[in-house]
């Protein structure tokens, strides 16, 4: 399947892309804490951490599932914020000496390295907890929308937590350094990686107003995406650069983990790709809404080359 469309109307969904990402730094920027009282330093590595540029692809993903079911409106705007902080904790956290020791992130210094190791710690914890302030920030903003807020909440939390991609986090910890099986790997990346992209999708999809059964379609939907992009992680962490990354490569190999790579080699690690991203982008299209950008989104970041 050839999720993307060619020639003219790919560049166009290209540059519509670099618009919905500066709309969505915007949006990131607005929700971010001002930089003032005796703690100004922590809302400075949290703006430091969150504003490293990146794919947004979560609140992307957020949005553009929000408006393939007729989603309109700004009540998934603190959702996005939301998620993202969510996200960036878990990479501040990830890039620790503790845990995976990097000093480069997106081509600069992880927030450790500028701040410290002590507000690296406490910066991630700072973004985790604003995330739920800045999702509860919606009750105020749109109190006709509770309801929905409130099972977004719920789905934001579970999906981040021990039943997510805390949980994913704790087993890659703990397994690292020797060999695991499959069934293993398929659970932490399930967890550490497509937990957040099912939050994204569901959570766009329920501020929408869509069905139980069109929920669990994107969650699954989602949950493919997920492993795929994982796989293709650990494919470009084995053939990319440094340079192209802009974090170090072979870090996988550095920290004894097991990839699809270790257990499969790159061709079957391509496969994989292939074929869970083509199931996806097959569960989205049978939806009753239509977003064709967000059929090509799918492909493009699945298939990046950083």
């Amino acid at each position: 399947m050839n999720f993307n469309t060619t020639g003219e109307h790919s560049a166009d969904f290209k540059e519509l892309r670099k618009q919905k990402i500066e709309r969505i730094e915007k949006i990131l920027t607005a929700y971010l804490p001002k930089e003032e009282g005796y703690q100004r330093v922590i809302m400075e590595a949290m703006a430091y951490s969150l504003m490293a540029g990146g794919k947004r692809l979560r609140p992307m993903l957020m949005q553009e599932t929000y408006r393939l079911f007729g989603g309109e409106g700004g009540v998934v705007e603190p959702f996005m914020a939301a998620l993202e902080m969510i996200h960036t904790y878990s990479l501040v956290h990830d890039d620790l000496p503790a845990m995976d020791d990097d000093e480069l992130r997106r081509g600069r210094k992880t927030t450790h390295v500028v701040y410290g190791e002590d507000m690296g710690i406490l910066a991630g914890d700072a973004l985790l907890n604003y995330a739920f302030e800045t999702a509860a920030s919606a009750f105020e903003e749109y109190p006709e929308e509770s309801l929905r807020i409130g099972k977004a909440i719920g789905i934001l939390g579970k999906k981040a937590g021990i039943y997510g991609m805390l949980g994913g986090q704790v087993v890659d910890v703990k397994e690292t350094g020797h060999s695991v099986e499959k069934e293993v790997l398929d659970f932490i990346y399930a967890l550490k990686t497509g937990a957040l992209l099912e939050s994204a999708m569901m959570i766009g999809a329920v501020l929408a107003g869509a069905k139980e059964e069109e929920i669990r379609i994107v969650e699954k939907a989602a949950g493919k995406i997920g492993l795929a992009f994982q796989v293709q992680d650990d494919i470009l962490d084995v053939t990319s650069t440094a340079e192209v990354l802009g974090k170090p490569i072979h870090s996988d190999e550095k920290n004894e983990k097991t990839t699809y790579v270790t257990l499969l080699g790159i061709r079957e690690a391509e496969k994989v790709v292939e074929k869970e991203s083509v199931e996806a982008v097959e569960l989205i299209r049978g939806l009753s809404g239509k977003n064709p950008y967000l059929e090509w989104l799918l492909g493009e970041l699945i298939h990046r080359k950083k």
